[in-house]
């Protein structure tokens, strides 16, 4: 009998059911080295972003191949990019949009076997959202969602600062205006601090519609930050998103909640290029840094 609750801690992580992919946007444009390299960092998933893999839209084929040569798992691909409608919210524009997501679905997701749709959800509408606004976005996602039900695939919607949900008041109110049955979420444990959130409590809050997860940190200034959100102009200066462990995401404390709630979750490790700049090195440098973090420090016991 374990009498200690790190103990018990150290079981219930031994037996851990989470997984770990490298979302594609630090790579700019995914090539065949990239799938290599994760691959050899001993991650077996990758999320992409269509604006990584336009090269590949119309040879699929070839993608498919490179993931089963380097054993990879395509676990979502997120939207965006040339030829996909991005406006969930006005009128004009979201028949389109959600005529171009579902295709992306159909034609992508489904291919590669994904079981959730990663999705940023456009433009921040100037000044924020309105009641109105959040209102026409729910009923977007709502009619996406029933969509992509119907191909097996969760819609998860992705909080994001400069987005048109980024605050914690946001968050529940969207999904508060959603279908649990058609609609997911997927969030980001820096966008949801960067924003003014707890992601320890918001994660736990809607954990049973949760999709999957994006990892990263941010400076420890930002530890229980509830102030204005930083602008881009701020993010152009100074880089917001940080690696793993640099301390202003209770990183630890998520990992724990997940492992005691049986998650079983994909985690993306969701990181920017590095800039050198700031003193950061190579892609490879800066992935080995988070992986290190994730085996090492965390203590996770397989990727």
């Amino acid at each position: 009998m374990c009498t200690h609750r790190s103990e018990w801690r150290a079981l219930v992580t031994e037996a851990s059911k989470n997984r770990f992919a490298v979302a594609t946007y630090i790579f700019t444009q995914f090539e065949p080295q990239h799938a290599q390299l994760v691959s050899e960092l001993g991650f077996p998933g990758v999320e992409p972003y269509r604006d990584n893999v336009m090269h590949y839209l119309d040879r699929l084929g070839e993608l498919e191949s490179l993931m089963t040569e380097h054993s990879l798992t395509v676990i979502t691909c997120s939207n965006g990019g040339a030829g996909q409608a991005m406006d969930f919210i006005s009128k004009e524009g979201r028949s389109q949009t959600i005529d171009d997501h579902v295709a992306f679905a159909r034609d992508f997701l489904s291919l590669f076997g994904c079981q959730h749709f990663k999705i940023n959800m456009g433009s921040r509408p100037p000044g924020g959202p309105s009641d109105d606004d959040l209102k026409a976005l729910a009923d977007s996602l709502n009619e996406l969602g029933r969509h992509t039900s119907e191909l097996g695939i969760k819609l998860a919607p992705h909080p994001h600062i400069w987005g048109p949900v980024e605050r914690p008041e946001e968050i529940d109110r969207i999904m508060e205006l959603t279908d649990p049955s058609y609609v997911w979420m997927l969030p980001d444990t820096a966008h949801i601090t960067l924003g003014g959130g707890d992601p320890v409590q918001i994660i736990d809050r809607y954990y049973d519609r949760i999709a999957g997860i994006h990892w990263k940190d941010c400076d420890t200034m930002y530890r229980g930050f509830t102030g204005p959100t930083p602008t881009r102009e701020m993010h152009n200066e100074k880089i917001l998103y940080k690696d793993l462990g640099s301390g202003g995401v209770d990183l630890k404390a998520i990992w724990d909640m997940l492992q005691e709630r049986g998650s079983d979750h994909w985690i993306t490790v969701d990181l920017d290029p590095p800039r050198a700049s700031e003193g950061e090195g190579s892609i490879e440098e800066k992935l080995r840094i988070n992986r290190d973090y994730l085996t090492q420090t965390l203590g996770v016991p397989h990727l």
